[in-house]
């Protein structure tokens, strides 16, 4: 028995109500203090339930999170009002404890996130190869999402390696059920959303930045019932431009353009003119079809446009210092999508087209993202094509098996001859509730991450086989 109970009895003994017999028989008096022995277990057990469930992590972020509505009489008020106990010890008790589990219920703002490992195998680095691959740790990360008196509050923070980073971090407010205003470090409007990929790589899209971008700036959200609407303002990226207060520029989450890549320069050097967005907008309509609880298919169209200023020019680069501290360009891409549903079926389509107006001479802009620098060209033409199937299985602890193939091609580049082409063949594997691994085959050509670069001449054909193992809590 635990002092609680010992308490509450011994309180109930000594009540000069329960002492007097004419007053209330003492079988009466028993069976109420079982009574809330059951209740105060039944609350206890609740409770260390609620303490011990985690939320499982999101992988897709979600587009619009519909608002949240509060309680306004706690479950402890309405227990009060419809029984009288005669023990008060008891009675504060299961007070708390009600209180406790309906703060754990309704906390506003619910934190979560991922730990994540992979292995890689591969035949463009040849002490990987000798080493038959490599495991290694890929990112924790932490998520905070929830509302607290109508603002909404969505952020992201990874830590890998080598870096860590901010992905988004948001407050938004709710207009209307269907219009919706963002303001921080907010996701960029473009094609298929939340991604135009089904893999862990992505697809060539995101390494030109036009997948899954995010900047800092100001977004609205119309999602209706036939048509959906986005209407973006960036004033720089999400290290504040050229100039922000970043000690690496190449710390981020997502590629942004950082430099020009002058003549004589490689393709993975530190920029000869560091660049930085700014003043950036970005559009994006969607018309949906519904044609029944299981098939559906969205068509839309896309477009974003900046400008970009520069910074010093770095060591040896004379040629390069009228243009310092100034507009040097700007830049233009448009796309249009179709993303189809159909049961377990999903089907991806999208075409993209981009360039870079510069006023320096130069063989491509450089992109920054996971620590190191990495050139496109300044013009260019990207068609994407996926397919997926979702089939729920009862394995152990395996819930379903997501099978697919991403394929993009990056053609008719400025500057350049030789296309960029990327195939993932995988499935994704969902698990005990949080569990979540992909395990990816990719075969690509002058793609990053597997051997290449997008600005470059006579690439090989390389081949990575990857599993990453995330658990999402």
């Amino acid at each position: 028995m635990t002092k609680s109970w010992v308490l509450a009895a011994s309180m109930l003994a000594a009540s000069p109500i329960y002492a007097a017999p004419v007053q209330q028989d003492q079988q009466s008096v028993q069976q109420e203090i079982e009574a809330l022995k059951q209740k105060l277990a039944e609350l206890e057990e609740r409770l260390a339930q609620q303490e011990q469930a985690k939320e499982k992590m999101k992988e897709r972020h979600q587009e619009m999170m519909s608002k949240k509505e509060y309680s306004e009489n706690s479950k402890r008020s309405r227990r009060m009002q419809s029984e009288e106990v005669a023990d008060s010890g008891v009675q504060a008790r299961l007070a708390k404890l009600e209180n406790k589990a309906e703060e754990n219920e309704n906390w506003p703002i619910k934190v979560h996130g991922a730990v994540r490992f992979q292995y890689e195998y591969n035949n463009y680095d040849r002490d990987n190869e000798n080493r038959t691959g490599d495991l290694d740790f890929d990112i924790f990360r932490l998520n905070f999402d929830g509302e607290i008196g109508d603002v909404i509050l969505s952020a992201e923070y990874r830590w890998f390696q080598y870096q860590d980073v901010v992905k988004h971090a948001w407050f938004g407010y709710n207009f209307t059920d269907k219009w919706q205003g963002q303001i921080g470090v907010v996701k960029v409007p473009f094609g298929n959303m939340p991604y135009n990929s089904h893999s862990y790589f992505f697809n060539s899209t995101f390494y030109i930045g036009l997948e899954d971008e995010h900047d800092n700036g100001i977004r609205f959200l119309y999602r209706g019932d036939d048509w959906d609407f986005d209407i973006a303002y960036h004033k720089s990226d999400e290290q504040g431009g050229v100039d922000g207060s970043a000690t690496d520029r190449t710390a981020r989450y997502n590629y942004d353009t950082v430099g020009i890549r002058l003549p004589g320069q490689g393709a993975y050097d530190t920029p000869g003119l560091p660049i930085g967005e700014s003043n950036s907008y970005a559009l994006r309509a969607a018309r949906k079809f519904t044609f029944s609880d299981e098939e559906n298919l969205e068509i839309g169209v896309s477009a974003q446009g900046n400008n970009f200023y520069s910074g010093s020019a770095a060591e040896g680069f004379t040629a390069a210092q009228e243009y310092e501290n100034q507009n040097v360009g700007n830049r233009f891409a448009w796309g249009v999508h179709g993303n189809y549903n159909n049961g377990p079926w999903n089907v991806q389509l999208q075409y993209a087209d981009y360039e870079y107006d510069l006023k320096v001479e130069n063989r491509g802009v450089y992109m920054g993202a996971y620590a190191y620098y990495d050139a496109i060209p300044t013009e260019a033409k990207v068609y994407t094509g996926n397919v997926a199937y979702t089939l729920p299985v009862n394995i152990g602890p395996i819930t379903s098996l997501t099978f697919y193939n991403d394929h993009s091609i990056i053609t008719d580049k400025r500057g350049y001859q030789d296309d960029t082409w990327m195939n993932v063949l995988g499935v994704a594997v969902a698990a005990g509730g949080g569990f979540y691994t992909y395990i990816d085959y990719v075969k690509a050509k002058n793609q990053p991450f597997i051997g290449g670069n997008i600005a470059t001449d006579g690439g090989e054909v390389n081949d990575r086989f990857n599993i990453n193992f995330g658990y999402y809590f």
